[in-house]
């Protein structure tokens, strides 16, 4: 086979996504960008199905950013305690709803380096919420879309930061948002971390090396296929 360039690689990826997910939904509940705010910065290591039983319960007590700030932190994680790292999330929360109260009028700040001053909110969570709260273009990088990013030969796994900047320079700008949806949605449902079978994955079969195929059979579990180092603000 014709080893194709990166970007015909990319423009082929981006065919399969849109035939399989024409209009991916944005996985998390919410209903305005303070809720979305409060649901990404609640879904670190922790599923989105949990995240959206939590996140309406924390929001009926906590409407607005003034409310979540008014709410005492130990309150705030037991409503959170199903989480991962409640503890955290809930000193960053009632700290997230003071500052947004007291800087920025009670509203979600639509600048992203605004955002990221926010308490437990990091590049991802900002980038999530310019995108999917307020349609700027933004390509969050999670650890789905870094494993599939290097399986596919489109980045080198290297960093989340190198892989952001490798899938912004592959895709169209418009594509962004809605690349970042479909990517997660395959990850999740055709292309698993461990005892994944890539000559049998819609994308990876032809996407990804030989060399990465060898890589991962002998892995075997998918172990040394290392995700950048966590942050404490995601």
């Amino acid at each position: 086979m014709t080893r194709l360039s990166k970007a015909a690689k990319a423009a082929r990826i981006q065919a399969i996504l849109d035939d399989l997910y024409p209009d991916p939904a944005i996985p998390l509940a919410h209903v305005d960008p303070f809720s979305l705010l409060v649901a990404v910065l609640l879904s670190a290591q922790t599923t989105d199905k949990k995240v959206n039983e939590v996140t309406p319960r924390l929001m009926a007590l906590a409407p607005t950013p003034a409310a979540l700030a008014a709410l005492p932190e130990e309150r705030i994680r037991e409503v959170i305690r199903e989480v991962g790292l409640a503890p955290q999330k809930a000193k960053a929360l009632k700290g997230l709803g003071a500052m947004l109260t007291a800087e920025h009028g009670g509203q979600v700040p639509r600048d992203p380096a605004a955002l990221e001053r926010l308490p437990g909110v990091g590049h991802k969570t900002a980038s999530v919420v310019m995108a999917q709260a307020f349609g700027q273009p933004a390509f969050p990088v999670d650890t789905h879309i870094h494993r599939l990013a290097a399986r596919w030969g489109l980045s080198d796994g290297h960093s989340v930061e190198r892989t952001e900047a490798d899938l912004k320079a592959a895709f169209p700008r418009e594509a962004w948002n809605k690349l970042h949806l479909q990517i997660i949605y395959f990850g999740r449902e055709h292309c698993p971390a461990r005892g994944h079978d890539l000559d049998a994955c819609p994308i990876c079969a032809w996407a990804a090396t030989k060399a990465r195929k060898a890589a991962e059979k002998r892995a075997g579990t998918g172990k040394g296929l290392r995700v950048g180092a966590r942050s404490r603000k995601a």
